[in-house]
């Protein structure tokens, strides 16, 4: 399916993104909630949290690897305006949380479960009791971490999600595919001592000419400042033994569909160069067989990974997507008590 056309909203405007966070973004951000919780095996998770008493509904947003809760203000504050609160957290390993390496610059894990866990406690640590309605925004890793966690809690209580550009699979050379999780297996094995993947360095900003995040300049640009004004956030490439664990997730989003019991919506962006698009078909293909019109594929052509980031043209018709499917399930489901 490509993009439908939704009822338009008006979001925030990349081309006075600047002034705006100098003059919205920054005194909204100094509204926030936040502090710290404890997840698995005790890493401290820094969480915030966006109310005000009016609002009936949520979105608990999961971002995804080398992200933090900073890089979403403005994302935070055009869901606000549309009546949400907003629920976020940094994963162990970076943003603001506990990092799981004497290198804080190495993207590791050591169970991709771990992640799933952190997002129990996390959801246990926020009342989201009084709720009428509640939802799920993932992105990339956050996509599969959202995913498994949906197929392993079938209480979980949401009402939807919405999944932006799902690492489901992770875009790699054709002729890599049948060896990918036993190289990577055998790479991570190697030593006990978390190393980077092949080609994989600590943080360093790419120039925008050569970034396959994004097409906005404006958005790079205030991303890119933002990990320079709080380097505590920067992070750099995975090891491999993040790679194999995230593959192994990745497969299991798509054996365990059928686990899924909750409308869900997929954004994916068509130059999109790091995670795998056709994985993202075969899975909504497989949920819609298992259970029919339960998924919804939505693409936005042009457009590249961070479609919640991306220019104006892409990020206006993946957050009309999201707002309408949010809707729709306000329409159609009975409120919670």
């Amino acid at each position: 399916m490509n993009q439908t056309s939704p009822e338009q909203t008006k979001w925030n405007s990349e081309d006075q993104l600047i002034e705006f966070s100098q003059q919205t973004l920054t005194p909204f951000w100094q509204t926030k909630n936040d502090g710290f919780i404890e997840g698995q095996q005790g890493k401290k998770l820094y969480w915030i949290s966006l109310t005000k008493p009016q609002h009936t509904k949520a979105i608990v947003v999961v971002n995804g690897r080398i992200e933090s809760v900073n890089k979403y203000q403005e994302l935070f504050w055009d869901l606000f305006q549309q009546g949400y609160d907003i629920y976020s957290y940094d994963h162990r390993g970076q943003g603001l949380s506990d990092r799981c390496c004497s290198d804080k610059q190495i993207g590791h894990v050591e169970h991709f479960d771990f992640y799933i866990k952190d997002l129990h406690h996390v959801l246990n640590s926020f009342d989201l009791s009084h709720y009428q309605q509640k939802f799920f925004l993932a992105h990339s890793m956050g996509g599969a971490i959202t995913t498994r966690y949906l197929q392993t809690h079938p209480q979980h209580g949401f009402d939807g999600v919405a999944l932006s550009a799902p690492m489901i699979g992770i875009q790699m050379q054709w002729y890599l595919r049948p060896f990918s999780r036993s190289i990577t297996k055998w790479m991570s094995s190697r030593s006990d001592i978390p190393a980077y993947a092949p080609g994989q360095t600590p943080y360093h900003a790419k120039p925008f000419e050569t970034n396959n995040l994004t097409s906005s300049a404006l958005r790079y640009q205030w991303f890119r400042g933002l990990y320079e004004q709080v380097p505590d956030i920067q992070l750099g490439g995975p090891s491999s033994h993040w790679v194999h664990q995230s593959l192994l997730a990745a497969k299991q989003c798509s054996q365990q569909v059928q686990q899924i019991n909750l409308p869900l919506l997929l954004l994916q962006a068509s130059e999109d160069t790091i995670v795998d698009n056709a994985a993202q078909r075969r899975f909504i293909n497989k949920l819609n067989k298992n259970q029919p019109a339960l998924g919804q594929l939505v693409v936005i052509k042009g457009a590249k990974h961070e479609l919640l980031c991306e220019a104006d043209r892409f990020r206006n018709q993946a957050l009309d997507n999201i707002l309408a499917f949010y809707n729709s399930q306000m329409r159609t489901q009975p409120k919670q008590a």
